[in-house]
This record gives C-alpha cells, sequence and structure tokens, in this order.
C-alpha cells in the first residue's frame, strides 16, 4: 500500500518555475547560442539566482537541502527545452558539487560549497584523458609527493565547466602511486582554477551541446598543498565510481527531458502540417511514432525516477542508475529521430529544435559511462 507514484506539491512547483523559466529566458535564445558557440554566463547566473545548483546540499552549505528527485525533474524541464544549459546543472551539480559534498572535509565544503551552491562560481570533475575514457583505470595524470605538498602532471579532456569566467576549481583525479598487488593507486585533488602551472583551453567545433563549456586541462607542476586531496589518499578510484553513479541521473534527466522536447514538437508539428488534405498526425504511420515515444518516455520516467527514490532512501541503486541513464540516453536518441522524420526536410533545419535534440542526444549514449559500459555494469549485478 506504500506504492505512491505522485510527485509532493513542491516537486510539482519546482517543476512549473524551472519550466516557465525555460521557456522565457532559455528557448529563445538557445538557437543564437547553439550557433556561436557561446557559453552564457548570463543565463548561468541566473539558474543560481533560481537556486538550481545545490538543489541536494544541505542548507549549512548554502544549498537547499532538498531531495534527489527534485534536481533530476530541475535537470529534465531544462534539457526539455536546451541540452547546452541542462549541461551546465547536471555537471555542475553532480560532477562538480557532489565531490565535495560527499567527500571533501568541513574546511573544503565551506572553502568551495557556499558560491559554488548559490552559482556564483562553477567546479569542473577531471577524470577523462586523451588516453582513458572509459578506462578510467588507464589514467596517466599524476601526483607526487614534494615534501608537504603535491605536484600534480598530466592533462585531462572533454571537461565540462572547467574553462569558462566562473570556473573556481577542478577536482582531477591523479595516480599517486601504486597498491600492494601492483593496481594504480587513484587520488582526488582540489584545484583552484588560477593555480599556477594549470592551464584550462575551451573546446569548440562540437556536435552538441556547443553552448556549454567544454575543455580540455593541462598541468605542469602544480603545486597542491596537502589541504588540497579530497578525502583519503587512495580514495579516488571509489569516489570516481560513486560520483558517476550519480552522474548518470543527471544525465538520465538530459535523455528524459531532451526526449519529452522532442516529442512535443513532434505532436504539434504534426498537428500543423497538412498533406493530402489533412494534417499528419491523422496518418496512422504519425500515429504510430508518437504512440511509441510517449509510451518509451513513460517508462523511462518511471525507471528513472525509480533511481533517485533508492538514491533518496540510501537504498543501492547503481544498477537502476545504469539502466535509467542507458534506457533514458537511448530513448532520447529513438524520440528525436522519429521527431526529425515527423518534421520530414524542415527537421534537417536549425530553426528547428529537433533538429539540435537530434545533435545533442548523441553525447547522451558517450558520456559518463557509455552504453556499453553501462550494459556492462547492469550484468555485472547478475555475475554471481
Amino acid at each position: 500500500m506504500a506504492l505512491n507514484f505522485d510527485l509532493s506539491a513542491e516537486q510539482n512547483i519546482l517543476r512549473q518555475s524551472v519550466r516557465e523559466f525555460a521557456e522565457k529566458e532559455i528557448k529563445p535564445i538557445a538557437r543564437e547560442l547553439d550557433a556561436n558557440e557561446e557559453f552564457s554566463l548570463e543565463l548561468t547566473r541566473k539558474m543560481g539566482e533560481m537556486g538550481l545548483f545545490g538543489i541536494f546540499v544541505s542548507e549549512e552549505y548554502g544549498g537547499s537541502g532538498i531531495d534527489y528527485v527534485s534536481y533530476i525533474i530541475a535537470v529534465e524541464e531544462i534539457a526539455r527545452v536546451d541540452g547546452s544549459q541542462a549541461a551546465t546543472v547536471a555537471a555542475g551539480n553532480s560532477l562538480g558539487i557532489g565531490p565535495i559534498y560527499y567527500f571533501g572535509n568541513h574546511e573544503q565544503k565551506e572553502q568551495w560549497l557556499p558560491d559554488l551552491c548559490a552559482g556564483k562560481t562553477l567546479a569542473g570533475f577531471g577524470l577523462t584523458e586523451p588516453q582513458a575514457g572509459s578506462d578510467a583505470g588507464g589514467s596517466r595524470t599524476s601526483a607526487v609527493r614534494d615534501g608537504d605538498d603535491w605536484l600534480l602532471n598530466g592533462s585531462k579532456i572533454f571537461i565540462t565547466n572547467a574553462a569558462c569566467e566562473m570556473t573556481s576549481v577542478v577536482v582531477v583525479q591523479a595516480v599517486t602511486g601504486k597498491k600492494s598487488d601492483g593496481r594504480k593507486e587513484i587520488s582526488c585533488f582540489l584545484v583552484p582554477a588560477n593555480s599556477p602551472g594549470f592551464t584550462a583551453r575551451p573546446m569548440h567545433g562540437k556536435m552538441m551541446w556547443r553552448a556549454s563549456n567544454t575543455a580540455e586541462l593541462y598541468f605542469d607542476d602544480v603545486r597542491l598543498p596537502a589541504s588540497a586531496l579530497l578525502g583519503k589518499q587512495g580514495d579516488g578510484f571509489r569516489q570516481m565510481l560513486t560520483t558517476l553513479d550519480g552522474g548518470r541521473l543527471s544525465i538520465g534527466a538530459m535523455g528524459l527531458g531532451g526526449a519529452q522536447g522532442a516529442f512535443e514538437a513532434a505532436v504539434n508539428y504534426s498537428k500543423e502540417r497538412k498533406q493530402f488534405g489533412q494534417t499528419i498526425f491523422d496518418f496512422q504511420a504519425t500515429q504510430f511514432k508518437i504512440a511509441d515515444m510517449a509510451t518509451e518516455i513513460e517508462a523511462a520516467r518511471t525507471l528513472l525516477y525509480k533511481a533517485c527514490w533508492l538514491k533518496d532512501n540510501k537504498r543501492p541503486f547503481g544498477k537502476v542508475a545504469a539502466m535509467a541513464k542507458l534506457y533514458c540516453s537511448e530513448v532520447m536518441g529513438r524520440a528525436a529521430d522519429h521527431a526529425v522524420q515527423i518534421h520530414g526536410g524542415y527537421g534537417l533545419m536549425c530553426e528547428y529544435d529537433v533538429e539540435r535534440f537530434y545533435r545533442d542526444q548523441k553525447l547522451l549514449t558517450i558520456g559518463e559511462g557509455t552504453s556499453e559500459i553501462q550494459r556492462i555494469v547492469i550484468a555485472r549485478h547478475y555475475s554471481d
């Protein structure tokens, strides 16, 4: 009898307020920002003023102190309009704020979280390297002791929110030694954006998320104090896996929101476009596509919200998070494909939003663990 699919009044109010913001503030300029590959400081600050950063962080450190389902709803509603702005919020929370909040000590939290939660600054998560993508354990970036300090050397690539005016800190995974079994010892460090020897370069020419900030990072003898170590030495791999579990939920939310946006655009267009004396909505071929989209979106939302509910209730959620990330990202692919097909030739033109949805979707099956990696993660839960 405890099963309940109703959202709370507060969650419904949040959904409505974020939807109104996305329609009013983001949608009118999303196409232009995408065309110009322009990261919007103004929109990011407005999203911060709305409280969209640090939703799940306690009020003690400047967050809203509410549940993960609410955070995912916020990402979903922004992604319904624009993947780039959703990426800024998702990465800013799950990958930037999350590791500091969950693994940082009190002093680190006090130093970084208030401005991050207020949307005054942004944090990145330096994991992927030119030679280490799905194989995160193949990381070559290293940190070695130099007296009481650490010297950090190496590079990272495809790092969101790490090379803009608002970036204040990057959480960086580095090799700090070898374990007794010969495997690499991995640790994470908090690297201030203004650290000598640290260079962050924005990446351009992306197919998707063209209005989000993506960076290449270079570390050349970056000197870090002992206090920059996040958690315990050697705990970085566990921190990374835990961070990605939460990040998968936000990627799932981007897939769900994007699928919803593509679906609504397809329905609206099909009711306006006429062929052979009737709207194309009236053709059974179109109705079948719309029915398939609606059914998969409903299933995706149920799976994603269940994963968030498990996390909020401190239950194991890694398997369901991987399922949700896998399914939601691939559902958006099918929804965007159907939406473009329903739009016909117009769906290939930049002035129609479905063209952007079609491009933005592809990252979701690659970032934060490819679809192939998600299937491995899921299957391993059944290996015993």
